[in-house]
């Protein structure tokens, strides 16, 4: 049964698939490494609770409570793409691989002569 914790976090609702940051309490308080890791939300739990999936390995963290874990915001993953500079020197290689393609995607598309799908 869990008790009533006097909330430091405003309350969020994540759903099947979010990207969050989850810290392991027990291992926080007890003071051990490898505390902290990225995860994708996988089932959502009446009581609250939810699954995670840690990005870096194959195992499951089940029921853990929404107070150990922070939304990772698609903003902060793409920040690198919107506040790249796209002249000047050496502008590509301050920019991530990824954010590089994603571009590099985007032109090519935004350049092609538009047409329709074939039947």
């Amino acid at each position: 049964m869990r008790t009533n914790i006097a909330q430091t976090s405003p309350t969020v609702v994540y759903r099947k698939g979010d990207y969050v940051l989850y810290r392991d309490p027990e291992k926080f308080w007890a003071g051990k490494p490898g505390r902290t890791f990225v995860c994708r939300v996988g089932e959502v739990w009446s009581d609250g609770t939810y699954n995670l999936a840690p990005l870096a390995s194959e195992y499951r963290i089940t029921h853990v409570w929404p107070d150990y874990m922070r939304l990772l915001p698609p903003v902060d993953a793409m920040r690198d793409i919107d506040t790249a500079a796209l002249n000047g020197d050496g502008a590509a290689d301050a920019m991530t691989a990824v954010a590089f393609a994603w571009l590099a995607q985007q032109h090519a598309t935004a350049n092609a002569v538009p047409r329709l799908p074939q039947p």
